[in-house]
């Protein structure tokens, strides 16, 4: 892809393509936090233009929180498999809405994961400045755990809040 079609996405999506000038704020970071639990995840593929033979895939998420973390998410993954079995990769974008250590709000999680001839390397992390309602200010890492068919996570947190 051309680096003008990608300036072109990255206008139309929003963004500008010159250097942003930061305002400082000041702001109180509270101990690094743990959270844990389970999850209940709900994937359903969906129609895509990409051809069988590219191997490309693209599915929805919801998935239903419990422990720590209670809530819901929405979201969707893009897949692409190869010829070389356990070898694949996906992407995901999911918003979470809930309640995370009985802090009220939400966040976005991002989601990067390659599989390499069966070894697999995986980052979950929170989209910075993409906390809501109590959760503002939220940052960190997601690690996925599946045994026996069931999902558990782990949660390493930060919440910045503002003094």
């Amino acid at each position: 892809m051309s680096a003008g079609i990608l300036t072109d996405l990255w206008l139309c999506l929003g963004f500008s393509t010159r250097p942003q000038t930061q305002t400082s704020t000041t702001t109180t970071v509270v101990k690094p936090t743990h959270a844990a639990g389970t999850f209940d995840v709900k994937l359903v593929p969906q129609t895509s233009d990409a051809t069988t033979a590219a191997k490309l895939g693209r599915m929805s998420i919801d998935k239903q929180f419990h422990g720590d973390l209670q809530g819901t998410s929405k979201g969707e993954m893009l897949m692409a498999g190869t010829d070389v079995k356990g070898s694949a990769g996906y992407v995901a974008m999911e918003r979470v809405t809930g309640t995370l250590h009985g802090k009220k709000g939400g966040f976005v999680l991002q989601h990067s994961g390659t599989m390499n001839r069966g070894a697999a390397q995986l980052s979950v992390t929170v989209v910075p400045d993409s906390g809501t309602g109590e959760l503002v200010g939220v940052a960190g890492t997601l690690t996925i755990q599946i045994a026996d068919g069931k999902h558990s996570y782990e949660f390493d947190y930060t919440l910045a809040q503002a003094p």
